[in-house]
Order: structure tokens, then C-alpha cells, then sequence
């Protein structure tokens, strides 16, 4: 798992190439907004994206039905699932 930094200011210094800054400030400013709003906002929907993809479980319809139905009648213990059932700490 990818480590956090652990900043504790609002501070992000970027080093960008003159050119990729100069395409930022340009969309910055058709957007009619700061450099700063540009690059948080368009951070910000690329980490919804990220995390979002993350957390998320894509299954095809026939998949989500067969999960309904599993959720709703589960097969009957086998005696694996009992076993480890009873391998299973008294209390947690």
C-alpha cells in the first residue's frame, strides 16, 4: 500500500516544465480562474476518479442478480465453513 505524507500545511510546491505550466495557466485563465483553483479542481476530480475506482466493485448484471439471490438464500453450511466456524476465537 502506497505510504500518506503526513503534511500539516496547506502549502504544495510543484516542479513542472515551462511548457506544462504555460498549458495550465492558459486553461487557468479560460476558466476565468487563479492557477491555484485550476490545478486543486482538476487534482481534486482526477482523485474522486482515482478512489472512486478503488472502492468500487464493477460486476455485470448477471453477476449482481446472482449475488441478490445468494444474499437472499444462501447455500447451507459446508462442513469447511463449519469448521472454520469453530476454529474462530470464542470472543473478538
Amino acid at each position: 500500500m502506497p505510504s500518506i505524507a503526513n503534511e500539516n500545511n496547506e502549502l504544495v510546491s510543484l516542479r513542472i516544465p515551462a511548457a506544462a505550466k504555460a498549458k495550465l495557466v492558459r486553461a487557468a485563465a479560460l476558466r476565468n480562474i487563479d492557477l491555484t483553483n485550476f490545478v486543486t479542481q482538476s487534482a481534486l476530480r482526477e482523485a474522486d476518479a482515482v478512489i472512486e475506482q478503488a472502492e468500487s466493485i464493477k460486476v455485470s448484471e448477471r453477476d449482481f442478480l446472482r449475488i441478490l439471490d445468494l444474499l437472499e438464500n444462501p447455500p447451507a453450511p459446508n462442513e469447511q465453513l463449519r469448521a472454520a466456524a469453530r476454529s474462530l476465537p470464542k470472543s473478538i
